[in-house]
């Protein structure tokens, strides 16, 4: 025990990751050690005896990290971010119970818990929370899978909330499978219905509210989905809180079992397809937070795209959004394998590196991460890799953005572009299959002149499908291949233009 600013800490020694560490936690897509020399992994060690267990992030104004625990408390930590981190862990609150978001403003920590959401505060000025304001608890609990997840404040000040079910199947207590926003007054607004066990919600870069969905019940894998103000995301097990949702009525329908869901949402006009869908274990088994890299390129050449964590694959994933004849819509790129444990959370930082963390829990869940907890942080060398930067959808196919020119020879065979297309099983039962397969023709493949994208001609685009892109062919202009050759778009919409 040291003391720093009068106020007491614990000091961690500095801990890096062994050579071939990464490798030895188990290969997911097998390019751990080729995305290294891009983004290392770096570790921010926490003091023996303190049970972290991170489940949430924020930076504070004076640039020090705030790490939610699962197990409710607090810690403020000064030094995660330098390099190498040199932290210090300072017990700012306690008393809470899963802490699965965090936010500060005007002085205040916002915390979203298991039952409530909290305005922390330290009024006395001793570094010690003091002053626990609940701004609402206006929702049931009772079981282990009613977890809750916590937005940063949106424009007007809000904190949105996700609320999972009971059991994964039903929703017996109050708003569970809603999403909700709670105003600064404390007064909870419900949003829109149908979730199943979210794991974490933020906006995009035009300000819309999204949330992540794990594979289920009614849900074939994970996915992300558009938090609609009104809509119906799903699951039909949370109707029966419509009637305490004051100005909002409850679909005529509900779905039917063993469809898809093009067809159910032409039966279900409230009915809200999922944005980005994540082949299952391809690209996630259980998706947890998520964050919008806005830091102006210190992160590579990524801006304006989600980054998410996989509690149970131990990797971190992109995703990139659009909207489309009103429906937003996108693709997801793998990024990063490698972590030590289960990833609950990411941030980043004001230097422009994505702090993770999380845990495994031994008994409920699998983790390919073996380490009990841990706070890791991915850096950009300032190398950029050459990748899929982002696809976009035509009426009559892609364009596909690269992070580094292409060969323009090569990126003009139709032969490169390997595309299949799937959906899943839009039922009550546990997950789907991938099914419906197609494989769209390539008619053609036009490189830009300065090799930074390619417009692929098909010869249709499959509404309701992933599609499936395998780039394994494509090489660059200085000789080298794709770091991930892969990358998966989920088409709900085909513009009309």
């Amino acid at each position: 025990m040291v003391r720093y600013s009068g106020y007491p800490v614990l000091m961690a020694m500095v801990l890096a990751v062994p050579a071939g560490a990464e490798e030895d936690l188990g290969a997911m897509w097998g390019t751990a050690a080729e995305e290294a020399k891009y983004y290392p992994i770096v570790e921010v060690a926490i003091p023996p005896g303190v049970p972290m267990r991170p489940g949430s992030f924020e930076v504070l104004p004076d640039g020090r990290l705030a790490v939610g625990t699962r197990r409710g408390d607090i810690y403020f930590v000064k030094g995660a971010f330098e390099s190498p981190p040199v932290p210090e862990f300072h017990l700012f609150a306690s008393g809470q119970d899963e802490i699965f978001g965090m936010s500060w403003k005007d002085g205040a920590m916002t915390a979203t818990t298991w039952g409530e959401v909290t305005r922390i505060a330290d009024t006395d000025g001793d570094g010690v929370a003091d002053r626990y304001e609940a701004l609402t608890s206006n929702w049931g609990y009772a079981e282990g899978h009613e977890f809750a997840f916590g937005s940063k404040h949106d424009a007007e000040g809000n904190i949105w909330v996700a609320l999972g079910l009971s059991g994964s199947y039903e929703s017996h207590n109050l708003f569970r499978g809603w999403a909700v926003k709670v105003t600064p007054q404390g007064k909870m607004i419900p949003v829109c219905s149908g979730l199943r066990s979210p794991g974490g919600v933020a906006a995009n870069a035009e300000g819309a509210m999204f949330v992540i969905e794990s594979q289920g019940p009614w849900n074939g894998c994970c996915s992300l989905k558009h938090l609609k103000p009104g809509g119906f995301l799903g699951h039909p097990a949370s109707y029966n809180w419509y009637p305490y949702a004051e100005g909002m009525k409850a679909p005529a329908r509900e779905p039917a079992s063993d469809s898809r869901m093009g067809i159910e949402k032409k039966r279900v006009p409230e009915l809200v397809p999922p944005a980005v869908k994540f082949p299952y274990i391809k690209m996630g088994r259980s998706i947890s937070g998520f964050r919008l890299n806005q830091t102006g390129g210190k992160f590579g050449p990524f801006e304006n795209q989600f980054f998410l964590g996989d509690y149970s694959l131990s990797v971190v994933m992109r995703a990139s959004t659009e909207l489309v004849n009103g429906v937003w819509q996108g693709a997801c790129y793998p990024f990063r394998e490698g972590l030590a444990t289960g990833i609950m959370n990411v941030e980043f930082s004001p230097r422009g590196q994505l702090m993770t963390g999380g845990f495994t829990t031994n008994s409920q869940w699998p983790v390919r991460g073996t380490t009990p907890f841990a706070l890791q942080r991915i850096d950009w060398t300032g190398e950029v890799p050459f990748e899929i930067r982002e696809i976009r959808i035509r009426k009559d196919g892609f364009r596909l953005e690269f992070t580094k020119p292409v060969d323009a020879a090569v990126a003009a065979k139709v032969g490169v572009y390997g595309i299949t297309t799937y959906t899943h099983v839009y039922d009550a039962g546990y997950g789907s299959p991938e099914v419906d397969q197609t494989t769209p023709k390539v008619l053609k493949a036009e490189p830009a002149a300065d090799g930074m994208s390619v417009v692929v001609q098909l010869d249709r685009v499959v509404e309701d499908h992933i599609h499936d892109f395998d780039l394994s062919g494509m090489v660059g202009a200085d000789g080298r291949r794709l770091l991930h050759h892969k990358a998966y778009y989920t088409v709900n919409e085909v513009p009309r233009e």
